[in-house]
């Protein structure tokens, strides 16, 4: 049985899926709220929220990712980095996972991937989950009702909890798959219902296809000045330094908290949602996000909750520390209706220094830029990942490498074009840690890095009187309004300078040994500017 609205000559039956169950296509949010509860997927929370647990799997498990190694992109992906599945391991799977899905009932979202209509991907995603389908509606573009009649879907995206990969057969490493064919133009998941894994897999697409096209795939968040598209500003940074937060300004434009292209029209948000963290957030320091955990159709993925009241435990990290919610961007006031927006002024370059070395904000050069986009220095924070329990320093180039199917230098290389074009001034904010390393030190405070982020915005930071660090050549800035002129000379809130002076040098070296890796790749204007 068939419900919902589709295209009439683009059923599952005419992508050669057939012997399913009822399937339903489009659903909108009631009727998927409605339909997950009636299965029993989750708990309608206050507001209408949908509290869901992911089992298992509270985050993405990238040692599961494989990519089906074709004639068609065998000297373009980046091995290194993307392990390979055979066409032929591929094909079992695929046909495996079909005959498992024989008579169960399924749900289709028709979804744009790209709020640039010149560059967006039409994706079909097909869950076993109705509450899959509700985060995916959130998480992808949605198009209007009138445009379904005609939707041809480009990919197809197949997610089966309930179905368990067989290592021998199907070429992957546990029960767990997640498999991308860019011949066959598909996506497989399978025995894991955390829901990030659909918009990473959208995301890893466009990554591998936009840079194709001359148009730069982006780890980042973006907004924009109020009233004025053309003062824009992006945010890259893994999960956990602040994409999500520091994006979502009140004075300014929202354009999206995750995922964004730049091409030469400007800059566009891949997504029509956001996947924000929850945990310890307050209704004081962000209003908004808090606010959408208890909205109508909002995904609450893995919090702790009262079961007779529904408050829920904001603080409570016993499932994981990387709890979420998923909502539409129009849940935020100051969204961006269209996602999108002119050449970017500012590049930003979010960092989470679990050695508690760097300072809240420096001012770089685009060869600096360069430097530190491929080194990619983070610290993977609790939870985003299987195993990862206390922030771990790491470097992934472009701050994004698990989602990168090329090579870094093709990413830098487009973003050092893109900054030269434009004039665009950068900048690295630490978000990290002050005072000391993990376990002695404390975060950066959240009002001091909106301040200093403010100030660079809006032009008055630039002309300000900066020092240049010793360890690292780049500028920083000795005072801000509102910041205490400490924070901004990380080695004077250490109680043992001589210490800071160590651990400096210690993540000189680290950042040293991992370029030299990308060394043969790069301009000598980048050489230049590695430390070390």
């Amino acid at each position: 049985m068939t419900t919902g609205h589709v295209n009439p000559n683009f059923k599952l039956e005419d992508q050669g899926i057939t012997g399913l169950g009822s399937v339903a296509y489009n659903l909108i949010e009631p009727a998927l709220v409605d339909v997950a509860i009636k299965r029993g997927e989750g708990t309608l929370g206050k507001g209408g929220a949908f509290l869901v647990s992911t089992g298992q799997f509270t985050g993405r498990s990238p040692k599961d990712k494989f990519v089906v190694r074709t004639p068609s992109v065998e000297d373009t992906i980046w091995w290194d980095n993307n392990q390979p599945m055979a066409p032929d391991a591929f094909d079992r799977l695929y046909d495996d996972m079909l005959a498992h899905m024989q008579g169960k009932d399924y749900f289709v979202q028709d979804l744009f991937g790209g709020a640039d209509p010149e560059h967006r991907l039409d994706v079909r995603v097909v869950s076993e989950l109705a509450w899959h389908n509700l985060f995916i509606r959130h998480m992808l573009r949605r198009p209007a009702r009138e445009e379904l009649d005609s939707f041809t879907a480009e990919w197809t995206i197949i997610n089966c909890p309930s179905f368990k990969a067989d290592p021998a057969r199907h070429g992957c490493r546990t029960e767990t798959v997640i498999a991308l064919n860019f011949d066959r133009k598909m996506i497989l998941i399978g025995n894991t219902e955390y829901a990030g894994e659909n918009k990473k897999g959208v995301f890893t697409l466009l990554n591998y296809i936009l840079p194709g096209k001359g148009v730069m795939a982006m780890h980042c968040s973006a907004n924009h000045a109020i009233g004025n598209p053309d003062d824009a500003a992006v945010f890259f940074g893994l999960s956990g330094t602040g994409k999500t937060t520091l994006s979502a300004d009140p004075s300014r434009t929202l354009i999206g908290d995750d995922e964004h292209g730049w091409s030469d029209n400007g800059i566009f948000n891949f997504e029509g949602g956001c996947y924000a963290k929850t945990i310890n957030l307050s209704a004081e320091a962000e209003p908004e996000i808090y606010a959408t955990t208890s909205k109508f159709g909002t995904v609450v993925e893995n919090m702790v909750f009262d079961p007779e009241t529904l408050e829920l435990d904001f603080e409570d990290s016993s499932l994981t520390e990387n709890m979420r919610c998923a909502y539409p961007l129009d849940f935020i006031s100051n969204a961006s209706e269209t996602g999108l927006g002119g050449t970017p002024k500012h590049v930003i370059l979010l960092t989470c220094d679990a050695y508690g070395v760097l300072p809240p904000i420096a001012r770089l050069t685009p060869a600096q830029a360069m430097y530190h986009f491929l080194s990619g220095f983070t610290s993977k924070t609790p939870g985003t990942e299987r195993g990862v329990t206390e922030p771990l320093p790491t470097f992934s180039t472009c701050f994004g490498a698990p989602f990168m199917p090329r090579r870094p230098e093709v990413y830098g290389k487009l973003l050092q074009e893109k900054i030269a074009a434009s004039g665009a001034e950068c900048w690295l904010v630490n978000t990290g840690w002050t005072g000391g390393a993990f376990g002695t030190g404390k975060r950066m405070p959240i009002k001091a890095t909106r301040a200093l982020l403010t100030d660079a915005l809006n032009g008055s930071l630039s002309k300000t009187e900066f020092r240049k660090d010793p360890n690292f050549g780049f500028e920083v800035p000795v005072a801000c309004a509102g910041v205490d002129p400490k924070l901004l000379d990380p080695r004077s809130t250490w109680a043992d300078p001589a210490a800071y002076d160590a651990q400096a040098a210690k993540l000189v070296n680290m950042f040293s040994e991992n370029f030299a890796q990308y060394v043969p790749y790069i301009d000598d204007d980048v050489k230049a500017a590695a430390i070390g």
